[in-house]
């Protein structure tokens, strides 16, 4: 006896094959959207290793002229702002895609080590213009010896920004926003960004102005030398102290934000372009000295540091925020702040 399909089959069967197609898309979209973090994870990374590259590149090589008559480091301290981006949406699409994992936690903290630990020393050293010391011919005098401060320097800064990270990878218990209001020590993105806007303030004014007939002179060049290398230092000792530096985004910028505030942060960000080499510098070296500058106001006071603040100063709906996809130092666990 034949089997015979009746309008009711058929349209059953046509409703379960669409069924099934559109789980594999789901499937597939879910997939595609769980690597949409790594890949920015990976394009911090990449931007460090770009970053590194373009310090190295020596600007008075013909092969290395570069769009806008920009400097090689103009473009590296570029790149690790880039670098800064990626990491701050790593997290946050991580967390909107529901894909966070171990795997992000790990790949970023090893990215943001490239990208706001070797990056950042490697570019000042070459802009104050450090040889070979301790392996290659040594040159005697205040020079030999600025040299090999100068490398022990950013040894230091790396290994700083290594402990800083890994610091933080284990201090963090709850990886939940309302956890970040405050970080101790100065993130390893606020250290490179102060290394970083600093570079761009002297590619920009103190070159320009060395090769100018006005003058500035060679003394010019020695100050910014020595200048770089003790700011390098003592951000490097900021990552790794117990300061308790603010989280502007989390504890501003989160819930809901009054309309002053918001047309603040956009007046601001618009004065911030007539200048933005200087802009950046001093907005990066004020939040590299606020906690500094508030510990010192304190002890001259008398008055207590706050220290339980970080989850005390949490707008409500932090609390039912979902887990970050890893309590990053950097970015945005705002990936962006390690």
């Amino acid at each position: 006896m034949a089997y015979r399909l009746t309008p009711e089959h058929v349209a059953e069967h046509r409703a379960s094959r669409h069924e099934a197609r559109t789980a594999r898309r789901r499937r597939a979209a879910r997939r595609t959207a769980a690597a949409l973090p790594t890949l920015f994870t990976l394009g911090n990374l990449l931007c460090g290793f770009a970053s590194i590259f373009m310090a190295s590149r020596d600007p008075g090589d013909p092969a290395s002229h570069l769009p806008w008559h920009w400097t090689p480091l103009t473009f590296s301290a570029v790149f690790i702002f880039l670098g800064m981006a990626m990491d701050g949406l790593d997290g946050r699409i991580a967390r909107l895609t529901h894909s966070t994992s171990d795997l992000g936690e790990q790949l970023d903290s090893m990215a943001d080590m490239v990208t706001f630990g070797v990056a950042p020393a490697f570019m000042a050293v070459q802009l104050v213009g450090v040889g070979v010391p301790f392996v290659g011919e040594a040159l005697e005098g205040i020079e030999g010896m600025f040299n090999r401060v100068a490398l022990v320097t950013a040894c230091i800064y790396v290994a700083c920004a290594a402990l800083r990270l890994a610091r933080f990878n284990i201090e963090v218990a709850k990886p939940a926003e309302s956890d970040h209001m405050s970080f101790k020590g100065l993130p390893s993105p606020g250290a490179a960004g102060t290394v970083a806007s600093l570079v761009l303030l002297h590619q920009h004014f103190v070159y320009k102005n060395i090769q100018s007939p006005l003058g500035g002179g060679e003394w010019s060049k020695t100050l910014s030398a020595y200048g770089m290398v003790a700011i390098m230092l003592l951000a490097a000792f900021a990552m790794v102290s117990r300061l308790r530096y603010v989280h502007v985004v989390n504890r501003y910028l989160r819930g809901r934000v009054p309309f002053r505030r918001v047309a603040m942060v956009v007046v601001i960000g618009l004065l911030m372009i007539v200048n933005l080499q200087g802009s950046l510098a001093a907005v990066f070296a004020l939040y590299a000295l606020s906690a500094p500058t508030v510990w010192l106001w304190a002890r001259v006071t008398g008055k207590p540091l706050a220290t339980s603040h970080v989850v005390a100063t949490a707008p409500p709906a932090a609390a039912s925020t979902p887990p970050a996809d890893k309590p990053t130092d950097a970015a945005p666990r705002d990936r962006a702040i390690g």
